[in-house]
């Protein structure tokens, strides 16, 4: 018998065909493993190289992959890239917390990002892109709208920040933010819609607003890992319908 062939990328430890067409990307490894416990069927555990955890399971008889990117858009641009090309994945989905830019925005509140800012140079770095913003790409921003709707959960949409730096040493709002009217921070949408645009995937990133900047009212570290079910339930049921 011949030896087993499967892809596998440098960062990536899945064989080929475990990795969904559609995956959602949450920072942190726990949260996607949570999210395969508490709302998969069948969740397999098919990559934990660096304890970075993908998990493929079904869900509402469809497969899906969840896994984490880390923080950063040099994490999620590795992360995204190799799903994209090296996995052949079609839509990747953000599901991530930010900090709220504006006082009436409220902890908890959900926003689906139409474009992200960053004064980032990863896209000029990796693909001579000079934009400061990119949108969503695809169909994904719209299927979490008009899911958000059908099952009455309300949604922020609009333009977003993604920062290279989490601690400023200037205090007040980013200049960019200011200038262009940005209704959150996070820091990975950016390079996430620059590799959905080079490779002419699809990309969303859907947010939960964890902390306000302004106010400075938050949520608790444990609470950004496992009290996130709206967003997350928000999601699944968009992914089954991309």
């Amino acid at each position: 018998m011949g030896e087993e062939t499967f892809t596998m990328s440098l960062h990536i430890s899945a064989k080929s065909g475990e990795i969904a067409p559609v995956v959602l990307l949450a920072g942190d490894p726990l949260r996607a493993k949570f999210i395969a416990d508490n709302f998969l069927q069948d969740p397999q555990l098919v990559s934990s190289t660096r304890n970075i955890y993908f998990f493929t399971g079904h869900y509402n008889n469809t497969r899906v992959t969840v896994g984490a990117s880390g923080m950063g858009c040099p994490s999620i641009g590795i992360y995204s890239y190799e799903l994209y090309k090296e996995y052949g994945v079609e839509c990747i989905m953000r599901i991530g917390t930010s900090g709220a830019y504006l006082p009436e925005i409220n902890v908890y509140d959900l926003i689906n990002a139409e474009r992200a800012y960053s004064e980032s140079t990863y896209a000029r770095s990796a693909f001579g892109f000079t934009e400061d913003h990119f949108y969503h790409q695809g169909n994904a921003y719209t299927v979490i709208n008009e899911t958000a709707k059908e099952l009455n959960i309300p949604v922020l949409t609009g333009p977003i920040h993604s920062g290279d730096p989490f601690y400023r040493a200037e205090p007040g709002l980013p200049e960019i933010a200011t200038t262009n009217d940005l209704l959150a921070a996070e820091m990975e949408a950016f390079a996430l819609f620059a590799n959905a645009k080079y490779f002419r995937k699809t990309a969303a990133c859907l947010l939960t607003v964890s902390d306000n900047i302004v106010t400075h009212t938050m949520i608790s570290p444990e609470e950004r890992e496992k009290s996130l079910h709206v967003m997350m339930k928000l999601a699944l049921e968009a992914a089954v319908r991309i």
